[in-house]
């Protein structure tokens, strides 16, 4: 099927735009995923100032490269969630430390975002909400259904004129199913789109690494929700659970082997590729496979040629023909 393949450039934000796109280009990439921070897209200059989208686009051409949507991650998770000190390190410099005004702000980013995508010539925003109920993940101080649907239904008062600004510009919001967000697995993702109606403005960025060390089956997920994913992270994750090791994560950093599971590089992990293309093919899903590369015990630009070649290597296309008709007389 030849799905364009792209590097979400969220893990590279220490490097220039310039410096990303000549090196994506190098490695064979069709475009970028680009991300809302370092200097590689600045939203508000994206959704007002033409002649900073005449750039970034011109060095995209410049590397014959191309986007297909832009992710607005860090901003999502300020709109949602309840303010810690972590919130001030995605925040800019005259917001840190003010709760209400990093909201405000963060709420405004993402409005934004979708008039920066259209701009861009891009249809998706890819991104996470925040949660306000995150730390109620175990049941224990004892939680209620009320506390559980306060929750939902604030991220419903909060996101919900994010979402009318997206209709305006005619995109869509790709929520990365991810621990700490409102939606996390299976039924949380169910439970969100129950909360906002279905409305199709809200759909889902697929990525199978933060399911399968949750024990969520990848493919099953994708295929029950095939109608609302909107764009397809390629990324992997091993569970090494040894009978010390939990998912938990025991307050371990990434990259340290005594974790339960970590995020390995394409092809490194438990996460079957195989099934996930199979179900992208019955949902007829043309959209980019987009590399987000992590892995701490890999180089990352080796990581980054290596995962190109595997998810050239997997995206068979499905068959056009019954395999059994070869066998009639």
């Amino acid at each position: 099927m030849a799905r364009p393949v792209t590097l979400f450039t969220g893990q590279w934000a220490d490097l220039g735009f310039e410096e990303i796109c000549k090196l994506a280009s190098e490695i064979g990439y069709d475009g970028l995923e680009i991300a809302c921070w370092g200097d590689h897209m600045d939203i508000q200059k994206a959704a007002s100032d033409p002649e900073y989208v005449k750039d970034r686009k011109a060095i995209l051409a410049k590397y014959d490269l191309q986007c297909w949507a832009i992710g607005a991650h860090l901003i999502g998770q300020c709109v949602g969630d309840e303010w810690d000190e972590r919130l001030d390190g995605f925040a800019p410099a005259e917001v840190k430390g003010k709760p209400d005004r990093i909201k405000e702000w963060a709420i405004e980013d993402m409005k934004a975002a979708a008039t920066a995508a259209k701009n861009m010539g891009c249809s998706v925003v890819t991104g996470f909400t925040g949660s306000p109920i995150w730390r109620l993940i175990y049941s224990f101080p004892q939680n209620t259904e009320e506390m559980l649907e306060n929750g939902y239904q604030e991220i419903r008062r909060l996101w919900t004129p994010i979402l009318d600004e997206f209709d305006k510009q005619g995109v869509k919001f790709a929520l990365e199913v991810h621990p700490t967000e409102i939606a996390y697995d299976y039924y949380t993702t169910q439970r969100l789109m129950e909360t906002f109606e279905w409305r199709d403005t809200l759909g889902i960025n697929f990525d199978p690494s933060h399911l399968v060390w949750q024990g969520v089956t990848p493919h099953l997920f994708l295929r029950d929700f095939h109608e609302r994913i909107y764009h397809v992270h390629m990324k992997d994750a091993a569970v090494t659970l040894d009978g010390r090791t939990g998912i938990l994560g025991s307050h371990l950093n990434f990259g340290d082997h005594r974790r339960g599971w970590d995020f390995r590089s394409l092809g490194h992990g438990d996460v079957e590729f195989g099934e996930i293309i199979r179900v992208l093919n019955d949902a007829n899903y043309d959209g980019p496979l987009s590399v987000e590369w992590e892995d701490s015990g890999m180089d990352r630009v080796f990581g980054a040629k290596e995962a190109l070649e595997y998810v050239r290597r997997i995206d068979f296309k499905p068959s056009d023909l019954a395999f059994d008709e070869s066998m009639k007389k």
